[in-house]
């Protein structure tokens, strides 16, 4: 009887010490999907017409590996100052954790943007691109896919920029980057 008392301990121990109070990215996600001042899109990656594409060998298994892309923007309006703020700031703060590893920041014409990674081991989980924009709002894109080798992440972009792809359903994605 001490045994099996002593061994639920240990268990209900071993459960409560493996939940984390942070809050994932992909909780994130699910927890503004239905925010109204977010836009949320879940593209597969068959969208970006990668098999119609003239692609290498390397460039098509590199494709392979891609299986959608999640989208959150959220338009900064003069109304909801205060929760851009916040979102903002719970968003860097989920992507300084310790399963994101920053790739690259960039200055762009539209605001700053930083490239992070999730990483397994040899392979990638997802690449996270977020970029923000005092005026104008923020955005996070998530590239998932299934075991992403990061020696064939350039030939992935590569394949990309060989799609059809024309952006077809994120005009409002694009208005928002515009302004």
């Amino acid at each position: 009887m001490k045994y099996v008392y002593w061994m639920m301990v240990v268990i209900f121990g071993l459960t409560m010490s493996s939940c984390s109070s942070e809050q994932s990215l992909q909780e994130y996600y699910i927890a503004n999907a239905e925010n109204p001042n977010f836009m949320s899109f879940d593209l597969p990656s068959s969208l970006l017409n990668l098999e119609k594409a003239d692609l290498s060998a390397s460039e098509k298994e590199a494709a392979s590996s891609l299986k959608k892309l999640n989208i959150l923007a959220f338009q900064k309006k003069p109304d909801n100052e205060a929760d851009y703020l916040v979102q903002k700031k719970t968003i860097k703060s989920i992507l300084k954790g310790s399963d994101y590893s920053e790739l690259m920041k960039m200055n762009t014409p539209f605001g700053k943007a930083t490239l992070q990674l999730k990483e397994d081991g040899d392979t990638i989980d997802e690449v996270i691109i977020y970029g923000d924009n005092d005026e104008k709002g923020l955005v996070l894109v998530r590239v998932l896919g299934d075991d992403m080798n990061p020696a064939s992440f350039v030939q992935l972009i590569q394949a990309m920029e060989k799609s059809n792809f024309e952006g077809k359903g994120l005009e409002q994605l694009g208005d928002l980057i515009k302004g």
